[in-house]
Parts: C-alpha cells; structure tokens; sequence
C-alpha cells in the first residue's frame, strides 16, 4: 500500500538530484537545529514557502518518527479525521515507510478513521514530506488529514496525538498556509492575530480568532491539533521562526497568500 505523489513537478521539482538540493539549501541556512514538540510550516508551492519551511525544519532535530497532519482541501473521502492506514508514501527522493504502532496509536483516537481516498491527491502532507526524508534520512511517519472540526473535537484528537507522540518520541508536524488572497499589509495583520495565540500557545484563543474573524487559515485545524498536542506533551514556549507571503515572489501585493513557520518547544 504505496502512496504515490500526487502534485511532484507542480508543487515541487520531480526530479531527485534537484530536489535535494533546493531541500538541503534551505534547510543548511538556518540556525543548529534542537529537539521540538511541534512546528507548523506551510505548504504552497517550494518557489513561494519553500523558504520558510525549510528555515522553520531546520530549526528542529527531527527525531525517526513525525505525525504529519494537515487539512483537507480536495474534499475526498469520508473521515473528518482521516489517517493513512499502513505501507508507505513514495516522494521522487525514495519511499518513507508509515510506522506501524504510531499509525495503530492514531486510530484509536477520537473520531479517526482510516480514509486512503481523503490522501490521495492532497497536497498539504505530501509537500512536507521531502523536508522530513532530508532531515531525518529514514524518518517514518503517521499522517492524518483532517476536515473542519469544532475545537471541542480538535482539544480531544490533540489530547491523543500528544500522547501518540509522547509514547513514539514523535514530532507533530501541522501543515498550514496563512491568509488567502489579501493585500499584504491586511495579510500581514489578520495572520499576526492568529499567530499572537499560537505563541501564547493558546490553542482555544487560536481557534476562536481564526473563526471570528474570518482569517483564511487553510490549516487552523491541524495548528489548533499540534498546540493541544504540545501543550500536552509540556511546551514551554514557541517561535516564529519566519512569516512572508506570495508577493515576495510573485510581486503582486495586491493578492496574497502568507506563509508562516513556527516551532514549538
């Protein structure tokens, strides 16, 4: 049971040696990396986040097990919480095995169901994936997309992930892109909100603004998992390890997307 890549030569080089090497170029430009609980990184195409997740990645010693979780956008399948079963998952920079008691810990937690079909064309996960085998070489991982879930069952799933984690030494890797289609400067601002309440680590607080004032945060439910997780697991305190948007590379202000890296200790 092999998933295949579903957006490689879209959202990022399909080709190894090249791949690995923008990868690699990212991740040596940041600072030495150090044990985490949690990160949240975006997860558009490399040439507009690339950057600031491979800058968010290298701030972490990844350990041999992650949970990767992010959001579903294409709508398929019929899980809210919806892992992966088993197998493996296939990037043009070799196969990642899916560990097996980190997978089986998963589905046992509230609301998680096996759902192949809700992976099978998302790119949220997949795009993290290449960042984790370059810094982690051998990493597995469990991989959980989730739909728009109330915090009520965000607080119950994240209490199991952390657990999950905590028991597999695993890092919970939360997959977002900030707001959607904004000027710059607004972007800017509504995303500043949201991430206030992340490094607060206030995982209600980072919800409740997300919903009441409509910032388009594609991922607020996979952050709002991975902050209870943290917290679960002792987080202490968590950094904004870079913030940018689309306009940087597209050079229109005027429409866009921000990305933001943050990780958690």
């Amino acid at each position: 049971m092999v998933r295949e890549p579903a957006v490689a030569g879209a959202f990022y080089d399909a080709r190894a040696a090249t791949l690995a090497a923008e990868v690699d170029a990212w991740l040596s430009a940041g600072a030495a990396p150090a044990p985490a609980l949690g990160v949240l990184v975006p997860h558009a195409g490399y040439v507009y986040s690339g950057a600031v997740a491979g800058a968010t990645f290298a701030r972490v010693a990844v350990p041999p097990r992650a949970i990767v979780l992010g959001p579903n956008h294409t709508g398929l399948g019929h899980a809210g919480a919806a892992l992966w079963p088993g197998g493996a998952w296939r990037t043009p920079l070799g196969t990642v095995p899916v560990d097996p008691e980190l997978t089986a810990a998963l589905a046992a937690a509230p609301g998680v169901e096996g759902d192949r079909l809700a992976h099978l064309r998302e790119h949220s996960l997949e795009v993290e994936v290449p960042f984790l085998q370059r810094a982690r070489p051998g990493v597995a991982i469990a991989a959980l997309c989730l739909g728009p879930l109330s915090f009520a069952e965000c607080e119950a799933l994240g209490t199991a992930v952390g657990a999950a984690a905590r028991a597999a030494g695993a890092l919970v890797v939360a997959s977002s892109d900030m707001s959607h289609y904004l000027p710059a400067a607004e972007a800017r601002r509504r995303d500043r909100r949201a991430l206030d309440r992340l490094l607060a680590l206030d995982a209600e607080g980072l919800y409740e603004v997300v919903r009441r004032e409509g910032i388009t945060m594609c991922g607020i439910v996979p952050a709002t998992v991975m902050l209870v997780a943290a917290r679960a697991l002792g987080a202490t305190g968590a950094e904004l390890v870079r913030y940018a948007h689309s306009g940087e590379v597209s050079g229109d202000d005027d429409a866009v997307v921000g990305y933001a890296g943050v990780v958690v200790r």
